[in-house]
């Protein structure tokens, strides 16, 4: 088990264009619902860039 980050509701949509093991999520914009707020805090060892695009994600059926 990770580290609770908090959560985001969200509208989505299931597609043929991305693998079916993986979720996608715009994190370019600033402001409260923005994805990196959500996301693993970790540097990458070789670049020292954010890992912004990997994180475990749980999905539900809002409702």
């Amino acid at each position: 088990p990770g580290q609770w980050k908090g959560m985001n509701t969200v509208s989505g949509r299931i597609t043929t264009g991305i693998r079916p093991d993986t979720v996608f999520m715009p994190f370019h914009w600033p402001g409260e619902g923005r994805a990196n707020t959500l996301t693993n805090p970790a540097l990458d060892p070789t670049s020292r860039m954010p890992e912004f695009k990997v994180c475990a994600v749980r999905v539900e059926v809002a409702g």
